[in-house]
């Protein structure tokens, strides 16, 4: 049951950087409503996929694997960041693209 942890961080990781994607191919098809939407539901997946991270490295503490411990915890920090810095940067340039066309 734990391991879906990992899975559930990786799926909920790809939705964050998906929805804002999504959003900026489609930004002409629709009525610029669902946007702000979009964005909110992308930052609550990356959220809750780093939640799911610290649930994992707790679980490790918890039965005391120091070893895979050590062995996950810089991977775990470099994929947190690059989850972290890519969806912020998704969802600004949605801001950016979105704040434009309202501005028209």
């Amino acid at each position: 049951m734990i391991v879906l942890l990992n899975v559930g961080s990786l799926l909920l990781g790809l939705v964050a950087w998906l929805l804002p994607i999504v959003n900026l191919l489609t930004h002409e098809k629709h009525n610029h409503k669902r946007w702000v939407t979009l964005s909110i539901m992308s930052f609550s997946a990356c959220a809750i996929a780093l939640c799911f991270q610290i649930f994992y490295s707790y679980h490790l503490v918890k039965i005391e694997d120091w070893s895979a411990l050590m062995d996950i915890t810089g991977s775990v920090a470099f994929a947190a960041t690059v989850l972290l810095v890519v969806t912020i940067l998704l969802n600004v340039m949605t801001l950016f693209v979105y704040r434009s066309d309202t501005a028209k």
